[in-house]
């Protein structure tokens, strides 16, 4: 979350008040099938497309350096990376002059197209995810290492 905010404070100081690199000089594809299947209909821009994997490597260091990764790990990085994602993307607008809290709603926010309650649906959804992801990397085991039962 601390990583979320700092990342979050750099993205205001990149696009300023214009959200999804809507002013950035990289290249966009605003409309394809794939993209309402797996980006929430949102455009994919250069940007994106570097600053996505760029994290996801940045968060698969500790395994990598320490020669371990299980299933379990690889859960747990996964629900890491949405929560990162999550708090970064709600903080751009919470620190952003431009925005406040009091702007996050989805007429201000063109670039999040679907919205349920007071939040964008991948908040929803990604949040549901990344705690499903996290309860199946927690090792059950007690405290003499033997896997607890399920009764």
């Amino acid at each position: 979350m601390l990583l979320g905010f700092f990342f979050a404070n750099v993205e205001i100081q990149i696009e300023g008040s214009a959200g999804w690199a809507a002013r950035l000089p990289t290249w966009r594809i605003e409309k394809h099938w794939l993209l309402d299947l797996f980006w929430g209909g949102r455009p994919m821009t250069g940007y994106h497309a570097w600053v996505f994997p760029f994290m996801a490597l940045f968060f698969h260091l500790p395994p990598v350096f320490n020669w371990q990764w299980s299933w379990r790990i690889e859960a747990r990085i996964i629900a890491c990376i949405m929560l990162f994602w999550l708090t970064e993307d709600f903080l751009w607008f919470v620190l952003n002059p431009a925005y406040g809290l009091a702007r996050f709603r989805p007429e201000n926010v063109p670039w999040h197209i679907h919205w349920f309650w007071v939040a964008p649906t991948d908040y929803w959804t990604m949040s549901a995810a990344a705690a499903l992801l996290f309860f199946l990397s927690h090792d059950r085991r007690n405290a003499s290492g033997v896997k607890a039962s399920s009764t």
